[in-house]
């Protein structure tokens, strides 16, 4: 079933789909790749070269620098995120908030058909109707009742929760000044609060799990630089990306056995951002929901702590708060990231010509 939302309308150009995020991806599979560096040494051997000579000993060195940066990539990410818990998808039970559409359903779908027990939770119906393995509960996330009730039922009919997805989130898309305070609350209840209502619901029987779990939290790079009309969303993401690290903090202490995936996008091409003019799609392009989706299920899969940015820049954004802040200014300025919500319209308004968002997964 199609989407009932167009693409968000982009100034599209020729050479639209480059990006710097493809220059290094395709740099990454070749000359920074140590299979096809050690190509170039040995070829020159075949061409009987000296080992002495010049092309030989760069040629080596720089396949020595590439592969020792690999082995340093690995021993990074195990020093960082630790061993993986094993994953059975048959015994899964993944619980996904805002799981009706967008990024929440391509990885509840993706799961159901291959097999895990999916619960999606979400005060809209749907977006593809039913699917296979896939569970639909009507669910307020800013309702603590309301997810306290659905987890019960969640454990009577399919059993103990695994996995926890937070991925429910609204966009507001007004100055401050715009806002009314009963917008400001309704942003960060769910943006925010909800994610300490499934996180005390859903994380004690995780905790008491022998196989353990995986904690997903999705947030954003806003959370990080903020921008103009994205005063309370900027705020909420910031305050889940803290909670999450925290949480990790503590659940590598208290139940090693729990994974934490920390997941921060720039802007997703779904209904949440409808209308949002991309400044510079070379630097900070439009991410696909699809590309996120195996990012996270590959962490979930595998079983592993991991902290994904999409696009490239995503992960490096904690170095801009590094930068003097006259730099800062300049950077803003160049990248266009407090203009880009001036064309924002939203799915609500995508979908009823109104000018807000709604409460959905990203």
């Amino acid at each position: 079933m199609p989407s009932p939302y167009p693409n968000p309308p982009q100034r599209d150009s020729w050479f639209a789909p480059l990006s710097i995020d493809l220059i290094v991806k395709v740099f990454k599979t070749t000359f920074f790749h140590p299979f096809v560096a050690w190509i170039v040494p040995l070829c020159f051997r075949a061409q009987n070269m000296f080992w002495d000579a010049p092309p030989m000993l760069v040629s080596i060195a720089w396949a020595l620098l590439i592969s020792l940066s690999w082995i340093a990539g690995v021993i990074n990410d195990r020093l960082a995120f630790g061993l993986p818990r094993e994953v059975d998808l048959n015994e899964e039970v993944i619980v996904i908030t805002g799981g009706a559409s967008g990024l929440g359903l391509l990885i509840a779908e993706v799961y159901g058909m291959r097999g895990a027990t999916v619960a999606v939770l979400d005060v809209e119906e749907m977006e593809n109707g039913d699917a296979r393995g896939v569970t639909y509960y009507k669910c307020d996330v800013t309702d603590k009742e309301q997810v306290a009730r659905v987890a019960v039922e969640i454990e009577k009919n399919l059993g103990t929760p695994t996995v926890l997805i937070n991925n429910a989130a609204i966009v507001i898309g007004k100055p401050l000044l715009s806002l009314t305070f009963s917008e400001i609350e309704r942003s960060i209840s769910t943006n925010l609060l909800s994610h300490f209502y499934t996180l005390k619901t859903f994380l004690p029987a995780m905790a008491r799990s022998e196989v353990g779990g995986t904690v997903v939290t999705v947030s954003s790079v806003i959370g990080t630089v903020g921008a103009a009309q994205l005063t309370d969303y900027a705020a909420a993401k910031a305050g889940i990306s803290a909670l999450h690290r925290s949480l990790a903090a503590e659940l590598r202490e208290s139940h090693p056995q729990i994974r934490t995936v920390l997941v921060t996008p720039g802007q997703l091409s779904t209904p949440l951002f409808y209308g949002v003019q991309t400044p510079n799609r070379f630097v900070a392009p439009v991410v696909e929901p699809v590309d996120v989706a195996k990012e996270v299920i590959a962490a979930i899969d595998t079983g592993r702590n991991a902290a994904i940015g999409m696009p490239l820049y995503a992960r490096w954004i904690d170095w801009y708060n590094v930068l003097p802040l006259g730099l800062q200014a300049v950077a803003r300025r160049l990248a266009g990231v407090d203009n880009g919500m001036k064309t924002f319209v939203g799915r609500q308004g995508a979908k009823k010509g109104q000018n807000e968002g709604l409460i959905q997964g990203f």
